[in-house]
């Protein structure tokens, strides 16, 4: 990828913008505020290629999400803040793999360009990619229905990475953080009439707001569970369907199948925030919680020798971090009431194919 390519086309809106596409790339991504130094990039924008440099003994972790309109983000989203959720979520996969951020990478096709929407953008990008010192070092702008794509650089000590494939019966099942706020926050943002409306005071409104545009990277969780959890990944479709994929990988590379590795949930130990209680109706809750996605939160599974050790890690840094449950050798995922009932418990989660914003 090259370091800032225009795609240039004859098209009007595009050069109504009085400063050109050059300079437009150059006032809102080649700031200060976004191509900062860091001490493994030896080059950043303004050449053909990027080049990054990792020190002796750390492996390259990258990892690329793509956004669009209607489908990822509603559409009008603020642009400050649909930046930051655009960087933020594809900084949770370093954290779920314990990686440290090294730098970005951006494409972006705008139906026009903005001068006050790509001002708001780079700022919020800018914010996130500053608090995580990840600077920006290329990109490609085009013209067509907003999609933003953006690819995350991070290093690891070799070996070290966090995997989805370590999991083993026995391992306790921890997440971090609360889950269902952002899949509430999208009930909000969408009105969906089950939401509780008489609960949605300004304080509520933010904390649903940031659950949905500043959700929390876990990175510093991530590094400090280095040689501690047997394996890791990130909430983004649902904890129901993406905990599967921790069973199926990590059985896959057990025994070469993806049967033999179950789980078992506690209902009653599933982290929920007092807004998410207040505004979600009683009956919604569990089902939301688990299966709405959005949450960018780390599921990590932990050897029983390693819980303690997990456990004061993450309280030194004044996270939650909640048991949920346990690897066994049964079949699925399967839920335990209050009551001490089990039952199996559905993979729904985020379908790509299926939802529109």
């Amino acid at each position: 990828m090259a370091c800032w390519i225009v795609r240039q086309k004859p098209c009007e809106c595009w050069s109504s913008v009085a400063q050109g596409e050059f300079e437009l790339i150059r006032r809102y991504f080649g700031t200060p505020e976004l191509n900062f130094a860091h001490d493994d990039v030896l080059l950043g924008p303004g050449d053909d290629a990027a080049i990054v440099s990792l020190p002796v003994g750390f492996q390259m972790v990258m990892s690329i999400d793509t956004l669009n309109e209607s489908i990822h983000f509603p559409t009008q989203a603020d642009p400050f803040l649909l930046a930051q959720r655009c960087l933020l979520v594809n900084l949770s996969d370093l954290a779920a793999m314990g990686a440290q951020p090294v730098a970005f990478t951006l494409a972006i096709s705008l139906p026009a360009p903005d001068a006050h929407w790509l001002a708001a953008f780079s700022h919020g990008l800018a914010v996130v990619a500053q608090a995580h010192h990840c600077p920006l070092i290329g990109g490609d702008t085009t013209r067509g229905p907003l999609s933003i794509t953006i690819q995350v650089h991070g290093k690891v000590p070799a070996g070290q990475a966090l995997l989805r494939s370590g999991a083993a019966v026995g391992d306790a099942i921890y997440v971090t953080g609360d889950l269902g706020d952002a899949a509430a926050a999208l009930w909000w943002i969408l009105g969906d009439a089950r939401l509780n409306d008489a609960a949605l005071d300004a304080s509520a409104r933010q904390v649903l707001q940031q659950a949905f545009y500043q959700p929390d990277a876990r990175i510093d969780a991530g590094i400090a569970l280095r040689g501690l959890a047997s394996a890791a990944l990130d909430i983004s479709d649902g904890l129901a369907s993406d905990l599967q994929h921790v069973l199926d990988t990590s059985a896959f590379k057990r025994f070469g199948s993806t049967q033999g590795l179950g789980a078992l949930i506690k209902s009653e130990d599933i982290p929920l925030s007092d807004t998410f209680q207040r505004c979600v109706p009683l009956r919604e809750q569990l089902a939301l919680a688990l299966s709405g996605g959005d949450d960018y939160e780390l599921c990590v599974c932990v050897p029983p020798a390693q819980e303690a050790a997990a456990r004061s890690a993450m309280q030194a840094l004044g996270l939650r971090f909640t048991r949920i449950g346990h690897i066994d050798d049964g079949v699925g995922i399967r839920l335990q009431t209050s009551l001490g009932e089990q039952h199996p418990l559905s993979l729904k989660g985020y379908n790509h194919f299926s939802e529109s914003l």
